[in-house]
């Protein structure tokens, strides 16, 4: 099951409040402002800033 369309719409980054995009089969949100992946484990988004990676 992925994320719903209602959820993802009203998700924005923690840090700086921007836009995510979300990638169904790597399983992770995306701030490209941030350049921050947010996991998402179970189909829940781990929305911590802390726990998110790099790239």
């Amino acid at each position: 099951m992925a994320l719903s369309a209602e959820l993802l719409s009203i998700l924005v980054c923690p840090a700086c409040k921007g836009d995510l995009t979300y990638d169904e089969s790597g399983q992770k949100l995306t701030c490209a402002a941030c350049r921050l992946h947010y996991k998402v484990v179970d189909d829940i988004p781990v929305m911590l800033v802390d726990e998110a990676e790099k790239f």
